[in-house]
């Protein structure tokens, strides 16, 4: 079977090509890029004039919460949301009910993504068993079973010891570990960031040193063990420092952020908005303009979303009380184009490039992911990047409704998805 996608502005970084042309896809694959106005007469021809066309869209840091927390989001609904957002393929995270910390969780989790079949998933594996911080996992089996990664995320690991007996398995096993970089110890009962805001809020604060500390101590321990280290959910300009200064020493090690991160800070709490309320927190302009300046000279490596779905009644509550975390596919590239874009601090095929091909180059996924290249599954984003519309709690696809973005004016939305030439338009 074969697919046109003509009259679109193709732009793939992987391969430096942003121009006029048009997609061939046969039998699943991407055949060709083709000049525009290409006739291929036994092709299906879907008129993209006005849009363009990238490789589709990966997220390394999404929380599905099936198994076990189905109200909150299920792998149905999740996939929605993200073939919503523009993307094809998401990694996620590993605190379920049961955790994803045995190859049965890890099979059970790609074949119910199979079956759905919105958008391919790749679960992260556990470090410690229900994430408990002391008991390592069995990486060999999680990474057989399709384990991509190795991560206690919403449970930072706090001992050094078990820090260094995970990373020394992860880099025997060539299986990257991503941490939650947090000194609890620092953070215990805070609910935002220390500062200003949060005295005059009288809730409890988080500083920005518990995120440092961590981060240093974890690079240190990725220098010594060759480990492929990567930083989740950057929030602190001392974090982005620490990240440059340990590139520049060569040291395998790469970061993320999210939106959040640079487009809010801390006094989008003001209110006691539980909606505002992530772990890592909102910081300060200072930080924002930190994680920016880290995405635009390549410190930081790629964008990401925490899509953390939590049900309406649980946000419902007293700021203390509420749990971390908002949702975020269906509203990352619009942000990104709208803050990062239209600004001039990133170019679209930069901003693209943290968006498909450099988080599966920091996961080392397959060959032909995050990529058009002739061969490559044909998993495609079409965005339609002159839409302007408001974003709406009301109308995302996703079970919760916790976003702190609710109301705010954007530009750019995809227009569909393609998923090994299944064309996926969610309405």
């Amino acid at each position: 079977m074969k697919m046109l996608l003509f009259g679109g502005r193709v732009l793939d970084p992987s391969q430096n090509i942003d121009r006029n042309a048009d997609l061939l896809i046969e039998d699943g694959v991407v055949s060709a890029i083709l000049d525009s106005g290409s006739f291929i007469g036994d092709a299906e021809r879907i008129d993209v004039s006005g849009k363009i066309v990238t490789p589709g869209l990966l997220d390394i840091h999404v929380h599905l919460r099936e198994p076990g927390f189905e109200y909150k989001e299920d792998i149905e609904s999740g996939s929605r949301a993200a073939a919503a957002g523009g993307f094809t393929r998401v990694c996620c995270m590993p605190n379920t009910y049961p955790a994803i910390d045995t190859a049965a969780v890890v099979l059970q989790i790609i074949n119910r993504a199979n079956e759905v079949g919105l958008c391919r998933v790749h679960p992260i594996g556990a470090a410690t068993r229900d994430m408990q911080g002391d008991q390592l996992t069995e990486v060999d089996e999680l990474k057989s079973a399709g384990a991509v990664a190795i991560s206690d995320d919403a449970f930072p690991l706090q001992n050094a010891d078990t820090v260094l007996r995970t990373m020394e398995y992860c880099a025997m096993l060539g299986i990257p570990l991503l941490t939650h970089n947090e000194d609890k110890l620092l953070t215990e009962k805070g609910a935002m960031n220390e500062g200003y805001n949060a005295t005059v809020m009288g809730i409890p604060g988080m500083p920005r040193v518990a995120e440092d500390i961590a981060v240093a101590r974890n690079i240190l321990l990725a220098q010594k063990t060759g480990c492929r280290l990567h930083l989740l959910h950057i929030s602190t300009a001392g974090t982005v420092e620490l990240l440059r200064r340990a590139k520049a020493d060569g040291i395998p090690v790469t970061g993320e952020a999210c939106p959040h991160h640079w487009v809010l800070t801390d006094a989008a709490c003001a209110g006691y908005n539980t909606d505002a309320k992530m772990n890592p927190p909102l910081r300060t302009p200072e930080d924002c303009e930190a994680v920016k300046q880290g995405l635009k000279d390549g410190t930081i490596d790629c964008i990401v979303t925490d899509h953390a779905p939590h049900a309406a009644y649980e946000k419902e509550v007293e700021f203390d009380a509420a749990p971390f975390g908002i949702l975020g596919l269906e509203t990352s590239l619009p942000l990104v184009y709208t803050t990062l874009v239209k600004p001039g601090i990133l170019t679209l095929s930069q901003a693209i490039a943290k968006m498909t091909a450099e988080p599966a180059r920091v996961l080392g996924l397959a060959e032909g992911i995050g990529t058009l290249k002739v061969g490559a599954p044909a998993d495609v984003a079409v965005l339609d990047l002159k839409k302007e519309w408001t974003i709406d709690r009301n109308a995302v696809q996703s079970k919760s409704k916790n976003t702190p973005f609710h109301g705010m004016r954007v530009h750019g939305k995809a227009e569909f998805t393609i998923v090994g030439g299944r064309v996926i338009r969610i309405k």
